[in-house]
């Protein structure tokens, strides 16, 4: 059986999803605005990169880092992403994703990460939650 994987989305001409589905299910897109996008988000404010977290419509978010570097500051919001769901609080909507994403391949415009750096992308955690062994 081959396991789900992540692919990225492009704008190229000629580019087709179907073309990179591994999955027999196909592929879901799960980037923003969809209800699997990440809440972490990253923005660059002068020579700084900002990590930060929208709250309810009409609440101000929280800044959640600021770093100096764009791959750190995607890794903390990775990192923020899986640890929301790995909480008690976290734990309904990660195996409402489960149940939803179980056996997809996921797509988003995030990079693929290359020579063994690690995968800066929400997307590589929901295909963990999606894919981890289930008891039920």
């Amino acid at each position: 059986m081959v396991s789900p994987i992540r692919i990225k989305r492009e704008r190229t001409k000629g580019w087709r999803v179907e073309d990179h589905v591994t999955s027999p299910l196909g592929a879901k897109y799960v980037g923003r605005p969809t209800l699997y996008g990440n809440p972490f988000q990253v923005a660059r404010v002068g020579k700084v990169w900002i990590v930060y977290v929208d709250a309810a419509p009409g609440v101000a978010g929280r800044t959640v880092a600021i770093v100096s570097d764009e791959r750190k500051a995607r890794q903390i919001a990775v990192d923020n992403f899986r640890a929301s769901l790995r909480t008690p609080g976290g734990s309904e909507q990660a195996e409402f994703f489960a149940h939803k994403l179980r056996g997809w391949d996921l797509m988003c415009w995030c990079p693929l990460p290359t020579d063994g750096e690690p995968d800066h992308c929400h997307a590589a955690v929901l295909l963990e939650i999606a894919n981890e062994e289930h008891t039920t």
